[in-house]
């Protein structure tokens, strides 16, 4: 009996473990089932929006353009290019800033989903959201969190210091910024002060 104590919690302790691969498969099958679930909700939601999105007029590369500023925290615009996925019916827009001696550089990506294409283009990426992962390398880390309120996808690779960060402003506008020799908190600051609340 004492042997059948002793070999139980063996087992316990086995399985408790972090780096235990008995742990770490049942860690894995809770968070597929939890994904599983989110993404169920998340494509009530998305039939709820799709139809709202295909009556709504998508912005004009007018639009676009009037929001981007010319500068970023001391970055100057460096570039731009409006309406490049205009050949898909998808309103776009994406601009790189740069500091003075381009040692650091942001580049912005808007999509929108507005309209019979931009709803259908931006229905993947709102399902992409609705997971929960985390994964780390010697190299990088990218992973699902919270920032200002919202669920982000956020990646940092270590090596070059360059990161990005992938979000749905309002369930329409799919956004990504990325950073050049930037961590994930200047990615963001730059994100923020781009303030995506003004679109649409």
């Amino acid at each position: 009996m004492k042997k059948l104590f002793l070999l139980l919690i063996a087992v316990l302790c086995m399985i408790s473990c972090k780096d235990n691969p008995v742990s770490k498969k049942i860690q894995e099958t809770k968070q597929q089932v939890s994904n599983t679930k989110n993404a169920v909700k998340e494509m009530k939601d998305v039939q709820k929006d799709i139809e709202r999105l295909q009556q709504t007029e998508p912005m004009t590369n007018d639009d676009l353009k009037e929001w981007l500023p010319d500068e970023l925290h001391g970055m100057k615009r460096i570039s731009y290019k409006a309406g490049h996925m205009g050949v898909l019916q998808i309103a776009s827009i994406e601009a790189v800033y740069a500091n003075e001696d381009k040692s650091k550089k942001f580049k912005i990506e808007v999509i929108d989903g507005a309209g019979q294409m931009g709803a259908s283009a931006t229905t993947g990426m709102r399902m992409l959201f609705s997971q929960d992962f985390e994964e780390e390398t010697e190299n990088k880390i990218r992973r699902t969190t919270e920032r200002g309120g919202m669920k982000v996808i956020e990646e940092y690779r270590k090596a070059s210091n360059s990161s990005s960060i992938e979000y749905m402003q309002d369930d329409r506008f799919f956004i990504k910024g990325t950073g050049t020799n930037m961590d994930l908190d200047e990615t963001w600051d730059n994100l923020e002060e781009m303030d995506a609340d003004k679109l649409g």
